[in-house]
């Protein structure tokens, strides 16, 4: 069920994105993907992507995918194929201060490791500050990179995407 805020602003509300993650005790585990998908589209290659056979769409293209979060390994496969840009993988174990967060980027200039840079909630606007911990811009993301930014603890359900500071 699409929540009023997401069919009204595009934006999903706390209820969405719950739907959306792990247990707690899966993320104290390590890496693992959350996919933030909320509308019926046709679309699978989040399935099809998955080694780990952590996510299925199933018979239906225009269902919803469903994540087994204990299958998922946090490889980060399905985040460069996903067209909607809507996975991301969250390591809360990276460190006791700050946590990992796996996305797609899309644009140029790609952030450099080591870069510090504006991590950005949803609505675009700066929710803090974040440090570029990787970039892999091989073949095998299809012409879309995955950038990983270490974040303050408790920022990994409202970072979402991040802009270079000049």
């Amino acid at each position: 069920m699409i929540s009023d805020k997401l069919k009204s602003t595009g934006l999903a509300d706390a209820a969405d994105i719950q739907t959306a993650w792990p247990s707690q005790e899966r993320l104290e585990k390590g890496p693992v993907v959350i996919v933030e998908c909320f509308q019926e589209i046709p679309c699978n290659p989040c399935e099809t992507s998955c080694p780990q056979k952590a996510i299925l769409v199933g018979e239906d293209i225009n269902a919803l995918p469903r994540v087994d979060h204990s299958k998922c390994n946090g490889c980060t496969i399905c985040v460069s194929r996903c067209p909607g840009l809507a996975i991301f993988v969250i390591d809360q174990k990276y460190s006791e201060t700050a946590s990992a967060i796996t996305m797609p980027y899309e644009f140029l200039p790609l952030p450099q490791k080591g870069d510090t840079v504006e991590a950005l909630e949803r609505e675009g606007k700066t929710c803090c500050q974040a440090k570029v911990i990787r970039v892999v811009n091989t073949k095998a993301q299809d012409k879309t990179p995955l950038v990983t930014l270490a974040i303050p603890k408790g920022r990994e359900k409202d970072v979402r995407f991040f802009k270079l500071v000049p």
